[in-house]
């Protein structure tokens, strides 16, 4: 905590002193000059048009920028005074301002719509597109414009994610980046408390109408954060960069999940606000699983032989709903300081009820064999904030500047369950599967002090530099007590309960080189380098006895380095890029927590606090083109992961007491491990081909190696099919088609393979939808329709885990066809203000943490509170 204060007084003088010092020489008051320049028959926004600014009067240029694909164009840091403006395009006379004038009283000048009109000899030629590619692939990230997409309207962050290139999703809302899941995902380029808790419920909650773009980081340089071996996800919600008041209403209805968007903006001057609230919520869903697990063990000295089979049938009914909540607000002090903050509060959760038959046969001692019912209810909710206060200061010189960011992430995840079991003897009382009721309380505050600095030393070289400090405090409070078999008459287990408090800091600091060469060839070189400490602290809040567990404190502190490099060559519309970058994963409380949870006593799990992070390192080679209005990209890539922390299930023979009575329950328990070291190789393609002009067609495919070196004291966990080389892939294709009278129809679908593991396969996923959307209104008003499994109720998805002694097989159905109608309206009457093209990569950027096997709720003492 000294730190922090430390830091933060450091922070409030450099502020202080920034604002006692007068900038740019003479006034310090400064501005900009901004606008929009459409075509004047079109009506189209004209990009990358020229515009010059002079002396009013002069005929030598001062500056100049050009226009973004909205027509958009600012000059920033404009001393008062009257200016020239010249605005020039192939195709287009050029238009010229003068005077254009910004004063003391009012340093912005908003030009407003610009018109240009194409010339007589061009009209026939020239073709002014201002519409944006679904997929862009730029030079650190690929950007997939989701705003373009039909059918994601009236879904939400999940059903998006599963189109982005490279990305896939599982059953239960994993998000993985070439078939890795330590992805960190973050919202608007900051962390959020809530995806850290509960990423995959939090996804559900945010509509697909909120989100502008994704983009998705492969190869993360030295100034993001050295955590998320797969790498990184940004999601862009939407904003209106326009002077005015406007916004926005869209949402969709339908027979799987309904969703609402509310969105409001204001801009004046130099100060904007927005506010934006969404929300979700699912018709009851229910699921089918079928449950086979067999035990076969021979007797040893200390143990009896064990041949068991248990098999479950069970069904469950889930209700799903979640709202999401901005308001950002922001001002321009002048040209070369600004301030910003946004508050993101969020709350959702779900209900599941269900139950199912449970039988035990016991080959050895049939007397033993035992049938009986189980009635579970499971009430889980997430809520919490995310504050951040970003502050920018600019120099002199073009792309000089220094941010301080400060942001404080709140979650709460509270989760209440009972299970309950009729038809055992003595039910409740020592059973072999005991009726039980819980409550889980977690708390999780996230605490972040970032400073970043860009300064271009010349045209060829620019360094980019920073620090941080991460500090986290968890506080887990897990109560579970025995009850009756109609939940009644709670008695607390303290073999079961658990509190616990887990903190981790983290203290990095980086540097980055771009540097320019010729021949059209450039180096991105850095270093990063981070320090973390964690300290788990298990409380015993009950008497220590035969039945507590003895949990012990641990702490651990490492040091991480981590260089990076890229080498890109263009030559004409061909991009050649050479990368390399290494990345951690820190195992967090999930997995490092040594609690045993028993809530499924005969498929237990219990974290490792021994752990060391993964270490990952690849190399990839890019390729990428553009064919005429084709874009193709190809990249092969090798990655080596060091300390691969993978779920580790073995048969076990627990024992329950009560009183003087003693029950023997076989099952398994799930131990987290490094386990082994794997290398991967890997090849990757995505493209958008445009056969003739109404339709574009999409596609992407990614192929790796799943091959490890499983570590020798894990050799009897293996199996027999881990140690060959397994092949997995994620594939993706989509089509659209523009239909006279602004209609526009899309289809899609994806598949993903099953995902090793040393002991097994997780299941393989794909789906496929169609859409339809008509525009009326000049495009601010849409009507569609979405359909997803059309041809299809259910899908099922089937896990085998096996190694010697135990095999394991489930196989779920669950319902994906829905059929929906979407609707939204944008309203107001707006100019334009431009939008910062840096300001979303501004701010605190925590990429961070391995979440465990499934990135849900579960974990936090005995599996179910947040990170």
């Amino acid at each position: 905590m000294k730190r922090i204060l430390l830091l933060i007084i450091v922070v409030c003088a450099a502020l202080k002193a920034n604002a006692q010092i007068p900038m740019g020489g003479g006034s310090s008051i400064v501005g900009k000059i901004s606008g929009r320049v459409i075509d004047s028959l079109t009506k189209k926004p004209v990009d990358y048009a020229t515009v010059s600014l002079f002396r009013s009067g002069a005929t030598t240029p001062m500056n100049g920028v050009l226009t973004d694909g909205n027509g958009n164009f600012q000059l920033n840091g404009i001393k008062t005074g009257k200016y020239k403006i010249t605005i020039s395009f192939i195709g287009y006379p050029a238009r010229t301002f003068d005077p254009v004038e910004t004063t003391a009283a009012k340093p912005d000048n908003n030009m407003g719509t610009i018109l240009l009109k194409p010339s007589a000899t061009a009209l026939k030629e020239v073709q002014i597109v201002g519409q944006q590619a679904l997929v862009e692939n730029k030079i650190d990230k690929i950007v997939y414009n989701a705003e373009k997409d039909v059918t994601s309207t009236g879904g939400n962050a999940t059903d998006v994610l599963q189109k982005v290139p490279l990305v896939s999703v599982d059953m239960n809302g994993n998000v993985a980046i070439r078939g890795d899941q330590n992805v960190r995902v973050l919202i608007n380029g900051k962390p959020s408390g809530a995806t850290s808790a509960s990423l995959s419920d939090v996804l559900k909650t945010i509509p697909a109408d909120q989100i502008k773009n994704i983009e998705v980081v492969t190869s993360p340089s030295a100034k993001y954060d050295a955590e998320g071996s797969g790498g990184i996800i940004n999601i862009i919600t939407k904003t209106k960069n326009a002077s005015g008041i406007s916004g926005s209403v869209s949402g969709g209805v339908g027979t799987r999940q309904n969703n609402g968007n509310i969105n409001l903006n204001y801009n004046k001057n130099r100060f904007n606000l927005s506010a934006n609230i969404g929300g979700n919520l699912t018709w009851p869903q229910t699921m089918t699983t079928d449950f086979e697990q067999t035990i076969n063990t021979p007797a040893t000295a200390n143990k009896a032989a064990v041949n068991q089979l248990n098999k479950n049938f069970l069904s469950s009914e889930t209700k799903r709903h979640g709202v999401r909540g901005t308001i950002t607000a922001g001002y321009e002090f002048n040209g070369f300081n600004s301030i910003n903050s946004t508050l993101a509060l969020n709350d959702g959760g779900f209900n599941t009820n269900g139950g199912g038959n449970y039988n035990i046969t016991d080959f050895i001692n049939p007397a033993k064999s035992l049938a009986y019912i189980g009635i579970n209810s499971n009430r889980n909710k997430f809520s919490g904030f995310d504050w951040n206060l970003d502050y920018t200061h600019k120099f002199k010189k073009e792309g000089h500047e220094i941010t301080f960011s400060g942001q404080w992430s709140h979650s709460i995840i509270k989760t209440d369950y009972n299970n309950l079991f009729q038809g055992l003897p003595n039910t409740g009382k020592g059973a072999p599967q005991p009726s039980q009721a819980g409550n889980n309380d977690g708390k999780n505050d996230e605490y972040t002090l970032q400073g970043d600095y860009v300064l271009p030393i010349n045209k060829t070289l620019k360094l980019e530099a920073g620090g941080k400090t991460i500090q986290r405090r968890i506080n887990s409070d897990y109560n579970i007590y025995s009850v009756d078999s109609l939940g009644n008459n709670p008695i607390i287990d303290p073999l079961n309960s658990n509190l616990y408090n887990y903190k981790q800091n983290v203290y990095a600091g980086y540097g980055v080189f771009t540097i320019t060469l010729p021949k059209s060839y450039s180096v991105l070189a850095g270093f990063r380098y981070e320090n973390t400490k964690i300290a788990g602290d298990p409380q015993t809040p009950y008497a220590s006895g035969a039945n507590q567990q003895e949990l012990k404190p641990f702490d651990a502190s490492y040091n991480t380095y981590i260089p990076s490099l890229t080498i890109q060559k263009v030559i004409g519309s061909n991009t050649f890029k050479l990368s390399y970058s290494k990345r951690i994963q820190r195992p967090s409380l999930q997995v490092l927590n040594p609690f045993i949870n028993r809530s499924n006593i005969q498929a237990q799990s219990v974290g490792n606090p021994n752990l060391a992070p993964e270490v990952s390192q690849t190399v990839e080679l890019n390729y990428n083109t553009f064919i005429k209005s084709s874009v193709l990209n190809f990249s092969v890539y090798y990655k080596r992961t060091n300390d691969l922390i993978e779920g580790l299930a073995q048969p076990i023979t627990d024992y329950i007491q009560t009183g003087a009575k003693i029950d023997t329950v076989i099952g398994t328990r799930t131990i987290q491990r490094n386990a082994a070291l794997n290398n991967s190789w890997g090849a990757s393609f995505f493209g958008s081909v445009t056969p003739f002009k109404p339709l574009t067609v999409r596609a992407s495919v990614n192929v790796f190696t799943y091959n490890p070196t499983v570590y020798s004291e894990f050799a009897n966990f293996i199996n027999p099919d881990a140690i060959k080389t397994q092949y997995m892939y994620t594939m993706f294709g989509s089509a659209t088609l523009n239909l006279p009278k602004n209609i526009i129809f899309e289809a899609f679908g994806f598949m993903n393979s099953p995902r090793r593991t040393i002991q097994g396969s997780s299941p393989s996923f794909g789906i496929y939808a169609f859409g339809i959307k008509k525009q009326f209104m000049n495009k601010k008003a849409s009507l569609g329709f979405n359909t997803v499994q059309p041809f299809a109720v259910n899908k099922s998805f089937n896990q085998n885990i096996s190694s010697p002694g135990f095999s394991q097989i489930s196989k779920t159905q669950f319902p994906f066809q829905s059929f929906g109608i979407t609707f939204s309206y944008s309203f107001g009457k707006i100019s334009f203000k431009p939008a910062n093209p840096t300001q979303k990569k501004k701010g605190v950027n925590n990429d961070d943490q391995i979440q465990g096997g499934d990135q849900q709720g579960g974990g936090m003492g005995g599996g179910n509170g947040g990170r």
